[in-house]
């Protein structure tokens, strides 16, 4: 079984999170520019086995695409095109940065710290990815 990678996909920084070997908990891994992303994942492949990409999906309160996917549509299309073998699935982001910065409260992370917005995305990647795990987990259960 591979792992699962969450994506917090921003036009400066591209929060990363993994799945433990079983894709049972998310955790944060590393925050990147747009420009590092091809690199970070072909050498990410070499050494994992990845079964799935989640992706943050930006929607706004009633659920219609953000503005931002603009810029996210065109890096999924180029991400399913790049790695057909790996399954491709979206997540709704929303409110996930605010989630991120009250974990970090909540987490006793030093005031000064919390204003590191690559943590943030990362944290925010996390979270995308382990409510992707808990719904899949919730479905699997009911059938």
């Amino acid at each position: 079984m591979g792992r699962i990678i969450g994506i917090d996909y921003g036009k400066r920084r591209i929060g990363i999170a993994i799945t433990d070997p079983l894709q049972m908990f998310a955790s944060p891994l590393t925050t990147i520019t747009p420009a590092e992303f091809d690199t970070f994942i072909k050498d990410y492949l070499k050494t994992e086995s990845v079964d799935e990409f989640v992706i943050g999906y930006p929607r706004q309160m009633n659920n219609q695409p953000s503005e931002s996917v603009k810029y996210i549509d065109p890096f999924i299309k180029k991400l399913k095109k790049s790695y057909p073998e790996i399954q491709v699935h979206l997540a709704d982001e929303r409110f996930t940065s605010q989630l991120a910065f009250r974990s970090m409260i909540d987490g006793g992370v030093k005031k000064e710290n919390r204003k590191d917005k690559a943590m943030v995305d990362r944290i925010s990647a996390s979270i995308i990815l382990q409510s992707y795990l808990d719904i899949r987990s919730n479905m699997k259960s009911y059938k």
